[in-house]
């Protein structure tokens, strides 16, 4: 227990534009601290396995979509074309923040723009890789011994 808190201290102390990977239980107390444990009826279970596989844990994670020219953005791999603004590439910006923003290692930003995106109609079916490997499965294993 000494050695989480002492890792959740020293990530504190990591400016925030460096950006780290969570491991799965830091993610999970740091995800039901900022309120998403059972926001919109998801489980914390379901945001901390979506996490593992859009980002793997890593807050600096970014994907280019060459499809439309659009990237995905840190820990939760938010799409610049709807979500955040990416420099002059158009987006709808629908969190009102710029990507760059989502590459810290503070998720609160994060969280905040997963909270808007979890109230669209979609839910969180807006993330492909949810929809893919938690959607109706036994996520359990995502935050047990975790403390959460």
């Amino acid at each position: 227990m000494k050695a989480l808190v002492l890792l959740a201290l020293l990530g504190c102390l990591v400016p925030g534009g460096l950006g780290m990977y969570y491991t799965r239980c830091q993610l999970a107390q740091t995800l039901q601290q900022l309120g998403l444990d059972g926001y919109m009826g998801y489980s914390l279970a379901n945001w901390v396995c979506m996490a593992a596989h859009e980002s793997s844990y890593n807050t600096q994670a970014t994907h280019y979509n060459s499809w439309d020219g659009s990237t995905d953005f840190g820990i939760f791999q938010i799409n610049s074309r709807y979500w955040c603004q990416n420099g002059d590439e158009y987006s709808s910006n629908i969190c009102q923040i710029p990507c760059s923003d989502l590459l810290s290692n503070n998720l609160s930003v994060d969280v905040e723009c997963a909270k808007i995106i979890a109230q669209d109609s979609n839910g969180m079916s807006a993330w492909v890789a949810w929809k893919s490997y938690c959607q109706g499965q036994d996520l359990w294993q995502y935050v047990e011994g975790c403390g959460v």
